[in-house]
C-alpha cells in the first residue's frame, strides 16, 4: 500500500483558503473515488470535497473550524500501489506535491527550523504555523502536535514559547577587558575589526521591563548583519547576554539578539496583562457599557460578502434612482394565477413577473445589462440575461443566479426561483449556481422596507431594490386613493450608465409592472 497526501483544491475561482467545516470521514475509513469526505466554506457556499483515490483514509491533517490554505494537504490515504489511469495520474500529481513539500521542508531548513522526521517525511504543521514558530523561534521537531494525527497547531506552537521563556535563565553580564584583535566568526574564518561591528558608552533601551536583564556592556562585538537585525528590533547589542567570546571580546549571534528581543516583548506584554488584570480587578461605573458581549469570526462567508461589498462600493461610483409604481393590474393577475400555478405545485410570488418586466426593459435598454472591461477600455453588452436573486441566510447574503431569463415562463421561473432561495438558505446552492449573473434584484421588502441604497453586485452595473407592495395613498383623476405600489430602488455604476439611462429604464420597468399582460407579447 502507498501513502497519497491529498491538498485542499481551488474549490472556487480564485479562492485563497476555505473553513474546514466538517469531515466526513475518519482514520480506518474506505473511500472511492469522488465519494465527499470534507465540506469546505469558501465563495459563498459550502462545498463538498471529493476523494481523489480508492482507498483507506490513514490521517486527517486539519480540524474542524481551521482555516485552511489552498494547496495545503489536508488528508492521506492508503491505496494500492497498482490502478487505474485515474488513480495512476492522481498518483503522479501527489508525487508532484510531495516535491513541493520536500522543498517547502528545505526552505524551512534553511531559516533554522528544525522538523521531526513522520512516516511521510515531514511534520504535520501548515505554513501558517511554520511561519509563526519561524516568528517565535520555537523549534517545531521539540513540540507535540494537539490536532488530529498529532498535526501541529497555532496553540501548539505558542505555548511551547510560553513554556520556553519560562524556563530561560538569563545569562549573566560579564566583563571583558577590550582588546583590537581580529575575531573569528563561527565558521571559522577569520573577521578583520573592520568587519565587526563595535560600540562604546551607549544608552541602553529606553522602557523595557525590570525583569529583563540587560548586560549593560560598554563595548560588543558583532557581525554587521547582526547589527542591521539589532537595529530592525531595537535591540542595545550590549544589552545582551551572551557567554560567547571573540578573542576575549564578548561577541553577539543574531539568535541571542532575537532571543533577547523576545524576551523584552514577552516582558511588557506581561506588564500590560498584570495592568489590565489589576484594573479588571476594580470595576468602574462604566464598566458594563464598555463591556463586549461576544466575538464572533469575520471569515468565510461573511468576510467573501464583506470583501465584495467593499470592492464594489470603491470599484463603482454608485447612483440610486428611486420611483413607485402602481402595480394593482399586477396583483389582480397574480391572485387569479395563484390557483393554476398551486395545481402544478407553484408557490407563485411577484419575483417573477418582475423578472420578465427587467428582461422586457433591458431589450430597450441594453446598457442595463453590461460590464465594463476596465483593461480593455470597452463596455460589454450581455446577450445572456441572467439575473442573481439575493437572498438572506443565516451565514450572510447569497445571490443565486437564474439563468436565461428570457426563455422561460413564468411558472417556470416560479418554481426555479424557489428551489434556488431554499437551497440557498440551507447552504446547498452550489458555487457555479452562483455564478454568471448580469443583473441582480434583491427585494428589502420582504422585511418590511420601502427604499434603500442596494450596493452593485460587481462587475455588473446595476442592481434594483424592489421594497414591499402595499397600499399607499395615491392621486387618481384630482383624488386621493389607496392603491398598491411597489417601490424600486436602481442603483447604477455611474462610469457607465448615465442617470437620463436608469431613468428612462425604470419607466419602461414600471410600464410591464403597472400591465403585466403586456408581457404576453415578449418573446
Amino acid at each position: 500500500m502507498a501513502t497519497k497526501e491529498f491538498k485542499l483544491p481551488d474549490v472556487g475561482e480564485g479562492v485563497a483558503e476555505g473553513e474546514l467545516v466538517s469531515w466526513f470521514v475518519s482514520p480506518g475509513d474506505t473511500v472511492t473515488e469522488d465519494q465527499p469526505v470534507a465540506e469546505v466554506e469558501t465563495d459563498k457556499a459550502l462545498v463538498e470535497v471529493p476523494s481523489p483515490y480508492n482507498g483507506t483514509v490513514k490521517e486527517l491533517l486539519a480540524e474542524e473550524g481551521e482555516m485552511v490554505p489552498v494547496g495545503d494537504v489536508i488528508i492521506t490515504f492508503s491505496v494500492g500501489e497498482e490502478g487505474d489511469e485515474s488513480t495512476e495520474a492522481a498518483e503522479t500529481e501527489a508525487g508532484d506535491e510531495s516535491d513541493a513539500v520536500a522543498a517547502e521542508e528545505t526552505a524551512d531548513a534553511d531559516v533554522g527550523t528544525a522538523e521531526t522526521e513522520t512516516p511521510s517525511g515531514r511534520v504535520f504543521a501548515p505554513p501558517s504555523v511554520r511561519r509563526l514558530a519561524r516568528e517565535l523561534g520555537v523549534d517545531l521537531a521539540s513540540v507535540s502536535g494537539s490536532g488530529p494525527s498529532g498535526r501541529i497547531t497555532e496553540g501548539d506552537v505558542r505555548a511551547a514559547a510560553e513554556e520556553a521563556e519560562a524556563d530561560e535563565d538569563a545569562p549573566k553580564p560579564k566583563s571583558f577587558e577590550p582588546s583590537g584583535q581580529s575575531a573569528v566568526s563561527k565558521d571559522g574564518e577569520s573577521v578583520s575589526g573592520a568587519g565587526l561591528a563595535s560600540r562604546s558608552g551607549s544608552d541602553t533601551s529606553v522602557g523595557e521591563p525590570a525583569d529583563v536583564e540587560a548586560a549593560g556592556r560598554d563595548r560588543t562585538l558583532a557581525a554587521p548583519a547582526t547589527r542591521r537585525l539589532a537595529e530592525e528590533l531595537d535591540v542595545d547589542l550590549d544589552d545582551v547576554p551572551t557567554d560567547e567570546t571573540r578573542d576575549g571580546e564578548p561577541f553577539v549571534t543574531p539568535k541571542a539578539v532575537e532571543a533577547y528581543a523576545d524576551a523584552v516583548t514577552a516582558a511588557k506584554q506581561a506588564d500590560v496583562a498584570a495592568t489590565q488584570a489589576d484594573a479588571a480587578a476594580e470595576p468602574t461605573a462604566g464598566a458594563a457599557a464598555e463591556g463586549v458581549r461576544d466575538r464572533i469570526p469575520y471569515r468565510g462567508v461573511r468576510r467573501t460578502i464583506g470583501e465584495q461589498m467593499e470592492r464594489s462600493k470603491y470599484t463603482a461610483p454608485h447612483v440610486t434612482h428611486h420611483d413607485t409604481v402602481v402595480v394593482d393590474n399586477l396583483v389582480e393577475t397574480r391572485a387569479e394565477l395563484k390557483p393554476a400555478a398551486e395545481d402544478r405545485d407553484v408557490r407563485l410570488t411577484y419575483m417573477p413577473f418582475v423578472l420578465k418586466a427587467i428582461v422586457a426593459a433591458m431589450k430597450e435598454f441594453p446598457i442595463l445589462n453590461s460590464t465594463l472591461d476596465e483593461e480593455a477600455e470597452e463596455i460589454v453588452l450581455k446577450d445572456e440575461y441572467n439575473i442573481g436573486i439575493a437572498v438572506a441566510t443565516d451565514a450572510g447574503l447569497m445571490v443565486p443566479v437564474v439563468k436565461d431569463v428570457d426563455r422561460k415562463s413564468i411558472l417556470e421561473l416560479g418554481a426555479e426561483i424557489a428551489d434556488l432561495a431554499t437551497r440557498a438558505r440551507d447552504r446547498k446552492v452550489s458555487v457555479e449556481e452562483m455564478r454568471g449573473g448580469t443583473f441582480t434584484v434583491t427585494n428589502f421588502g420582504a422585511i418590511g422596507g420601502e427604499y434603500a441604497t442596494p450596493i452593485i453586485n460587481y462587475p455588473e452595473t446595476a442592481i434594483l431594490g424592489l421594497g414591499a407592495i402595499e397600499k399607499r395613498p395615491v392621486v387618481s383623476e384630482d383624488e386621493v386613493v389607496p392603491a398598491h405600489t411597489l417601490p424600486l430602488s436602481l442603483s447604477i455604476d455611474h462610469r457607465v450608465i448615465d442617470g437620463a439611462e436608469a431613468g428612462a429604464f425604470t419607466n419602461e420597468l414600471m410600464r410591464y409592472l403597472q400591465n403585466p399582460s403586456l408581457l404576453l407579447l415578449e418573446a
